[in-house]
This record gives structure tokens, C-alpha cells and sequence, in this order.
């Protein structure tokens, strides 16, 4: 087809940006990708205002714009914060991974008790949260919860109504169990059941970038490229 030369050319423009942007959207869809977090269902790990990275190739392969899996070399472990598409209204959410294929899971005043053990608490001084806000630090109370392989932070909120009781529950084959860091304000597996295992998109481990919502979007740079 012989076309005039401007409109060839602005063909040829044209398809040099839908190939790279297919190219960009390719990569992001099987190999790498960010989240923006838009709640407070992670803090303390992550904030409102954080993006995170997702690393896609954690645990398997998949093809292009789907969630079809060509390869799998891995399965999360307990403690991994994953992104994954909500069983329940398909959203792609950030939780933590609290109990794998097979594990026993009840939730007692907040506490854990994982294959009938009590996942040991230890409290932390609220003060030393201090990219939290006021408000938050004086409202909530914070522990480091020692998930076996995987001690972190958590959160509970005493003055609001939520599920602090729970199971227990068997986590069914090929599933796993999501939980929340924010455990009095988190929409988890607690409300909509464990999620499949193909569900998931891949492993959350780095925060790339943290703007403060509360506060004109000022960035927080010491949270730039921090491990979660």
C-alpha cells in the first residue's frame, strides 16, 4: 500500500509506540510490576501512599495479560507479602501470607495460634513508629508477631469493632491464607475465605516510593527502597 510520505511516516511513529508500549505493558504483566497502596489494611509495614514493588517471577511464569501459569519454580512461604486478585471481588490487594496448604489457623483477641501453638506478641512502644501519625500511634496497639521464619509488625485497633475471633480453619490444598498487618482494619481471609494459589500475582518485598496522602503528598524519602 503506498501511502503519502507524512502519513507513512506518522504510521511508522505510530507503530514504534504501540510496540513498546506492548513491550512495557508485557513486562509489567509477567515480570515485574508496582502496587500503590491506597489503605492502612499493612501498616505499620506499609503505608498509605507507599508503592511497592512486585517482583512476578517469585513463584512461577505467566503468560502475558493473563493469570494462566506456564511455569512454576516456588510456592509463597509463610510471612511473604504477596499481591494477589481478591476471591472476593477480584481487587488486587497486599496481605501477608499467615498460613500455607495444609495449616490449621484460629484467631483468638487478636492473637494467632497457627497448628494449635499461640504465635508468641511482643508489644512495641507506639512512640518509635514514627512514620505513623499522631493519631494512629495513640489509637492503636503494636506488637512484633514472631510468625515462625518471619517475625514483623502488627497492628490492632481496640476501639473499633472487628474480627478478632476466628476458626479454626484447615487451609485447604493449592490455597493459602491472607492476614492483614493492620488486623482490626483489614478485609482478609478472616471475611472472604483463603485465596488459590493461582490467584496470586507475585511477592511485594520493596516499598520503591512513599508519599504522605495526609500531608500534600510531601515524599517520605527515607522510605525510598526499603525492604518490607
Amino acid at each position: 500500500m503506498n501511502l503519502p510520505r507524512g502519513t507513512r511516516r506518522w504510521f511508522l511513529e505510530l507503530r514504534s509506540i504501540v510496540v513498546l508500549a506492548l513491550v512495557v505493558f508485557a513486562v509489567r504483566s509477567s515480570l515485574a510490576d508496582w502496587n500503590d497502596v491506597p489503605s492502612g489494611s499493612m501498616k505499620p509495614t506499609i503505608l498509605e501512599g507507599d508503592r511497592v514493588y512486585v517482583n512476578k517471577l517469585a513463584y512461577d511464569l505467566k503468560v502475558p495479560f493473563t493469570t494462566w501459569h506456564l511455569l512454576e519454580w516456588g510456592n509463597p512461604s509463610r510471612g511473604n507479602i504477596v499481591v494477589f486478585y481478591s476471591p472476593y471481588d477480584g481487587k488486587r490487594l497486599v496481605k501477608r501470607v499467615i498460613g500455607l496448604p495444609g495449616d490449621t489457623i484460629e484467631l483468638r483477641d487478636d492473637s494467632v495460634i497457627l497448628n494449635g501453638t499461640i504465635v508468641e506478641q511482643r508489644s512495641i512502644d507506639g512512640a518509635s513508629l514514627t512514620d505513623l501519625s499522631p493519631t494512629d500511634r495513640a489509637t492503636h496497639l503494636f506488637a512484633t508477631e514472631n510468625l515462625p521464619d518471619r517475625p514483623h509488625p502488627i497492628a490492632t485497633w481496640p476501639a473499633v469493632p472487628a474480627r478478632r475471633n476466628f476458626g479454626p480453619v484447615t487451609v485447604p490444598p493449592g490455597e493459602f491464607f491472607m492476614m492483614g498487618d493492620n488486623r482490626d482494619h483489614s478485609f482478609d481471609s478472616r471475611y472472604y475465605g483463603t485465596v488459590d494459589r493461582k490467584r496470586i500475582l507475585g511477592r511485594a518485598s520493596v516499598a520503591v516510593l512513599s508519599f504522605d496522602r495526609a500531608n500534600y503528598w510531601v515524599p517520605r524519602w527515607h522510605r525510598f527502597f526499603t525492604a518490607l
